[in-house]
């Protein structure tokens, strides 16, 4: 793996690391206080869009990470529609 790869897997790990806390702490704490769904619906459009971009510039580094945030944003979506029926929203 050369240097430029490296910093690349190493933004993806935070980044990701990032979103699955929040989405985390959005489903333990079953609230949607403070969570805007345009959040998640603006994450999926993005992901959608860079994973096609990166798969059609050949990069894998970019591809994986846009497809975990995809998936980061469809279960978000789905905790925060939970949350809102719990509250009764």
């Amino acid at each position: 793996m050369n240097l430029t790869d490296a910093v690349g897997w190493g933004a993806s790990a935070i980044l990701i690391a990032t979103l699955a806390r929040q989405v985390y702490t959005q489903w333990r704490e079953r609230t949607t206080q403070g969570v805007s769904r345009w959040l998640f619906i603006g994450q999926l459009c993005a992901s959608i869009g860079f994973t096609v971009y990166s798969w059609l510039v050949g990069n894998g580094v970019f591809v994986f990470t846009n497809i975990v945030l995809l998936a980061t944003a469809i279960v978000g979506q789905m905790i925060y529609k939970r949350n809102k029926r719990l509250a009764g929203d």
